[in-house]
């Protein structure tokens, strides 16, 4: 996408913007969990939230992106829950994939919380270059 100038195609400025002050990650925060709530009190659980899905507009506003992976409420079973095993390793939350069904909102939930820790430590929580060694970690 950094060869790709168009006017009707999304244009990325910067991909590792590193760590971020306070008060930058807070304003973002507070835009992307606004969205999140939005979007789950509509029945939309996005399931794949990461900073690749979070763009900015030219005011700077977060705009949650990409709901590719989103499952809506007519998908819960009987037991109130999501079996899909979807989204991005170093984001998904530890239910997700355990095979026994997991909440759309708290599995998004998850995925913010780590979101807020990448925007302010600028490093990942749990990372390993081993899919199964990573899942351990987030556990």
């Amino acid at each position: 996408m950094k060869l790709i100038k168009h006017p009707n195609v999304v244009r990325i400025y910067e991909v590792n913007h590193g760590r971020m002050r306070e008060d930058e990650a807070r304003r973002y925060f507070q835009q992307l969990i606004n969205a999140v709530d939005y979007c789950h009190s509509r029945g939309v659980y996005h399931r794949n939230l990461k900073p690749e899905n979070l763009l900015l507009d030219a005011y700077g506003n977060l705009k949650v992106s990409n709901f590719g992976l989103s499952a809506l409420s007519q998908q819960v079973r009987d037991d109130g829950l999501l079996r899909t095993t979807c989204g991005t390793p170093n984001y998904v939350a530890p239910e997700v994939l355990n095979d026994r069904g997991y909440d759309g909102a708290t599995a998004d939930l998850w995925s913010c919380g780590v979101i807020l820790f990448v925007l302010l430590a600028g490093y990942l929580p749990f990372e390993d270059s081993n899919i199964i060694t990573l899942y351990k970690k987030s556990h």
